[in-house]
């Protein structure tokens, strides 16, 4: 009989969610081949933040993770920035900090997701596959050589190669593919081994690692 992983997710908005919930499963899904035995990982399941501060939400989240069951808890912030410190020292440390005091009842075996700058720079990781899905042509230079981490707004770096590709291709406005439409297919598709070339990616893989540790599914 294979172990199992159930796994919530609390995170900023609702279209991060499309995106990273099969982001999460697929890494669980592959560090579980690190493991000994096998290992089922179930959907994620997503919460919505409610009222109140980053660690309110976070605390509360975790309660409702416990309360249903779940065995992990990824807490998910865009660094919003070049570099993830802020994000880890002012809002991921002071959450788990209190997560970790609680005399509750409540999940204490957390995960960051944090992506330097925001999480459409993910979705950047994978540039054909980025191509592919918006439906440019490798003769349209729309300036994807550039390093995701480093695009300070990669949503609105997005939004504008499709606005330009669009324009460049006459596609009608109705035609056009929207940002929105991009998260699943991304999240379902993007091969694992180009985010790993984001640093922001590593620390979350690594982070996974440790919560498969807590429950003794890692050595």
């Amino acid at each position: 009989m294979s172990n199992i992983i159930t796994i919530g997710i609390v995170r900023e908005g609702t279209t991060d969610e499309r995106f990273l919930e099969h982001i999460i499963q697929r890494t669980f899904e592959e560090v579980a081949f690190e493991c000994e035995g096998e290992i089922e990982v179930y959907p994620p399941v997503c919460f919505k933040y409610s009222t109140g501060t980053f660690v309110e939400k976070v605390v509360k989240s975790s309660r409702t993770a416990d309360e249903q069951g779940l065995m992990v808890l990824c807490v998910h912030t865009d660094a919003d920035s070049a570099i993830d410190k802020n994000a880890f020292e002012f809002r991921i440390k002071p959450a788990f900090e209190a997560v970790e005091a609680s005399k509750i009842q409540i999940c204490k075996n957390l995960v960051a997701i944090v992506p330097i700058q925001e999480t459409e720079a993910w979705m950047l990781a994978d540039k054909e596959l980025f191509r592919k899905e918006i439906g440019i042509t490798n003769e349209i230079s729309l300036d994807l050589h550039r390093i995701p981490e480093k695009i300070a707004k990669p949503k609105e770096f997005i939004e504008n190669i499709i606005r330009k590709s669009a324009e460049i291709s006459q596609i009608k406005k109705q035609y056009r593919v929207k940002i929105a439409d991009l998260y699943t297919p991304l999240g379902q598709k993007i091969d694992l081994q180009h985010l790993r070339k984001l640093s922001s990616y590593l620390s979350f893989e690594e982070q996974v690692r440790n919560a498969y540790r807590k429950l003794n599914y890692l050595i």
